[in-house]
C-alpha cells in the first residue's frame, strides 16, 4: 500500500495483501485484505498505530521511508494479534528509542507472543491521553471487539477514531475510502462481522454507544477501508447487533445421493409459498463465509444432512459447531435428514447448538427417498415455521 493522506499530519502507511487465500486458517479471504497502519506526526512527537503482519513488513518499513520517518517516539498497539502487532520488534529495531503504547493486558499478551521486553512500554488506562504536542491521542477500552484486550483511539484535534478490528473488513483495495459501489464495501464488512465480530454483539452494542459520544467525522479500522461517512458503518452495525431479524430461512445442506437434497428444496419452495426467504445452501459448493452472512440476521436454521456412519455428515456437523460458536441471533432451528438403517444424527447437531437460544423444531427423517408421508411432514415443518416467524411478526 503507497502512503496515503488522511489528514494534515495524518498517513495511513499499511500493506495490501492481494492474494492472501485464508485468515487465521479459517476465514476464506475472497478479495484479499490490507493491514492498515497509521502516521501521526505531531508537532513534538510522532506516534506509529499499529503495524502489520510480518510477511508485509518490509512494506511499512518502505513507506516510513517514503515519509522520512527518521525518530519515532510510540507505536501503539491496539490489540495484540499478530496480524497488527507482528511487525513491532522490527519498528523496534529501527527506532530504539521508540516506546509500545498499550493497556496492561494488552501488554501481558504481546510480551507473550512477540520478541519484546518489559522496559519497551507504556502502559495506559482507559481514558488517558497521549500527548503529541498540537494533537492528543485518547484512549479507550472497547473489550471483547473481539479480545479482551481491545482499545481504540481517538485523534480529538482531527475527529478520527481508530478502531483497529472494530468495523473493519477484508477487502484489498486501493482506494483508501473503499471502491465506489458502496454495496462491496457493505458486503466486506459484514463478511468480516459474520466470522470475527458476531459473538461479540451484545459488547458491541455497549461500544458502539460509547463511541457515538465522540467527537469524530472518520473512522480508520485496520483492515479494509476508513470511513469518511462514518454513520454508513455504525447504523449497518447497529442492525446486525440489533435483535432484528429477517423473515428468512437458512438451510445449509449437504447430499450424498440425491434425498437429503429432494427435500431441502421441497422445503424451501413451500417456505416461499409462504412468503417467507429462503437461502439454500449446498456446503458443498458454498463458502462458509457466505454462510456466515446469512446467519447474522436469518430468524430460522434448517440443517439438512445425510446419516453418516450413524451421525450427522461431517460436514454438517462442523458448520453446526461454526454455528454455535458464532452465535446468531436465530430464534429457531430445525433438521432434516435422510438415513437408512439409523442413527443419532439429529441428536449430535441439537447436542453443538447450546450456545444458540433457539427453539429447536421437531425434525424431519427421511427413511431412503423422500415418500409422500414424507412430504407432508415437510409441508407441517413449513407451516409450522411460518407461525413460529408470524408469531414474531416477520410475516402476515
Amino acid at each position: 500500500m503507497a502512503v496515503q493522506k488522511l489528514k494534515e499530519d495524518v498517513y495511513s502507511v499499511g500493506a495490501i495483501h492481494w492474494d492472501r487465500p485464508v485468515f487465521d486458517e479459517l476465514v476464506e479471504l475472497p478479495k484479499g485484505t490490507s493491514y492498515n497502519s497509521y502516521i501521526i506526526k505531531g508537532s513534538e512527537k510522532t506516534a506509529l498505530l499499529d503495524t502489520v503482519d510480518p510477511e508485509k513488513t518490509y512494506e511499512l518499513m518502505r513507506n516510513l521511508d517514503t515519509l522520512g520517518i527518521e525518530k519515532l517516539d510510540y507505536i501503539v498497539a491496539h490489540h495484540a494479534e499478530q496480524d497488527h502487532s507482528g511487525s513491532i520488534p522490527d519498528v523496534l529495531k529501527r527506532y530504539p528509542e521508540a516506546k509500545v503504547v498499550t493497556n496492561a493486558k494488552c501488554k501481558g499478551f504481546l510480551l507473550d507472543m512477540i520478541d519484546v521486553k518489559e522496559d519497551d512500554f507504556i502502559v495506559v488506562k482507559d481514558g488517558d491521553t497521549l500527548d503529541l504536542g498540537n494533537k492528543h491521542l485518547k484512549f479507550i477500552f472497547t473489550p471483547w471487539v473481539h479480545w479482551p484486550e481491545t482499545m481504540i483511539s481517538h485523534l480529538e484535534e482531527d475527529k478520527i477514531i481508530f478502531t483497529c478490528d472494530f468495523f473493519g473488513s477484508h477487502l484489498a483495495t486501493s482506494r483508501l475510502f473503499g471502491p465506489k459501489d458502496e454495496m462491496l464495501i457493505y458486503e466486506g464488512a459484514k463478511h468480516y462481522y459474520a466470522e470475527i465480530m458476531m459473538p461479540f454483539r451484545n459488547h458491541i452494542k455497549k461500544h458502539i454507544a460509547k463511541i457515538e459520544s465522540l467527537d469524530f467525522d472518520m473512522i480508520c479500522p485496520s483492515h479494509g477501508c476508513a470511513y469518511k461517512n462514518p454513520t454508513f458503518i455504525i447504523d449497518v452495525y447497529k442492525d446486525w447487533v440489533s435483535d432484528r431479524m429477517d423473515n428468512e430461512v437458512l438451510i445449509p445442506y449437504i447430499s450424498m445421493h440425491g434425498s437429503t437434497k429432494k427435500a431441502v428444496e421441497y422445503l424451501g419452495d413451500t417456505l416461499m409459498e409462504y412468503g417467507i426467504d429462503v437461502k439454500l445452501f449446498n456446503i458443498s459448493e458454498v463458502p462458509v463465509g457466505e454462510i456466515a452472512m446469512a446467519l447474522v440476521n436469518d430468524a430460522t436454521i434448517v440443517f439438512g444432512t445425510p446419516f453418516v456412519l450413524a451421525g450427522a455428515h461431517p460436514s454438517i456437523a462442523s458448520l453446526a459447531y461454526l454455528a454455535n460458536a458464532l452465535r446468531p441471533k436465530a430464534k429457531f432451528a430445525s433438521i432434516v435428514a435422510s438415513y437408512e438403517w439409523g442413527g443419532k444424527a439429529v441428536d449430535h447437531i441439537t447436542g453443538m447448538l447450546g450456545n444458540l437460544k433457539v427453539d429447536i423444531i421437531d425434525p424431519v427423517l427421511i427413511k431412503g427417498e423422500p415418500k409422500e408421508s414424507d412430504y407432508k411432514a415437510l409441508d407441517k415443518l413449513a407451516q409450522t415455521i411460518y407461525e413460529k416467524h408470524k408469531s414474531l411478526g416477520l410475516v402476515e
